[in-house]
């Protein structure tokens, strides 16, 4: 019997892991979670598809035929203003989303486990990006149903997506922001409205040339218009200038400054 113990193979021993292997794993986690969510609830769908459509509509038929927008067709010069302005409605449910997490208590039941802790942010946030994608995908198949005529390559098609790309993902953690400055749930859904209603202040739905001198300038130097500006070019074959690096400069600058932000104040709230 001992001859047969001592032979007997030992059980495997579990393969330890880094700390960034469990934080990968723990964040893939809260990501599914926030995806799931996103995707069931029935109010965040409608908002982040049927109001994008509904605004391209009323646009494209009821004001379209007063606005010149030059040599451009109306249609293909609000596609991009309009999907702009849908990726700000979706912030604003990322935004309420978490305001709800952190009322009812799920975050102190997050905090006794051994789990990173933003790994919630990037969840909410990863669930954000991905209402963002069926908008933008529903947005332009309605366009090409009502005269959107796109002439980018395969290599402006990249470009466009990725500065979209970079714009959401920028806007949805500074709806984390939001959500973490809030106190209510009705306060984060309020802070949220300057990303949804500032794109209106841009080149989205009319050319700047026909705006008053003051306002033009205003238009002009915030950071939606060249973002507009350069997926529009992109999208319709035409130049862009300096329009792109401007804006990826915009975004990407508000990116790496709100990210920390959001991880910062999101440690200071769990510990109250």
């Amino acid at each position: 019997m001992s001859t047969q113990a001592a032979e007997r193979p030992s059980p495997p021993r579990p393969v330890p892991h880094s700390r960034f292997y469990w934080a990968l794993s723990d964040t893939s986690v809260l990501i599914g979670r926030s995806v799931k969510h996103a995707l069931r609830n029935g109010e965040q769908v409608i908002v982040s598809t049927v109001l994008p459509l509904l605004q391209l509509l009323v646009f494209r038929y009821l004001f379209g035929g007063a606005i010149n927008t030059g040599d451009v067709d109306y249609a293909g010069y609000v596609i991009p203003g309009v999907i702009i302005i849908s990726i700000g409605f979706n912030v604003s449910n990322t935004s309420v989303g978490l305001a709800n997490d952190l009322q009812e208590g799920i975050v102190e039941r997050f905090r006794s486990m051994p789990i990173v802790s933003t790994g919630m942010l990037t969840g909410h946030v990863a669930a954000s990006v991905v209402r963002h994608c069926i908008s933008i995908t529903v947005v332009m198949l309605l366009g090409l149903l009502i005269g959107f005529d796109p002439k980018a390559g395969l290599l402006d098609w990249v470009a466009a997506i990725g500065l979209l790309l970079v714009f959401a993902t920028a806007a949805s953690w500074l709806a984390t922001v939001f959500a973490l400055l809030a106190k209510t749930v009705e306060g984060a859904s309020g802070l949220s409205l300057i990303i949804v209603f500032l794109p209106y202040a841009s080149s989205a739905y009319v050319p700047p040339s026909t705006m008053p001198g003051a306002l033009r300038g205003i238009v002009e130097h915030q950071p939606f218009t060249p973002l507009i500006d350069s997926v529009r070019g992109l999208l319709l074959g035409t130049p862009i200038g300096n329009s792109g690096w401007i804006a990826l400069a915009w975004w990407l600058g508000l990116l790496v400054v709100v990210v920390p932000v959001a991880g910062l104040l999101f440690r200071r709230r769990a510990l109250r």
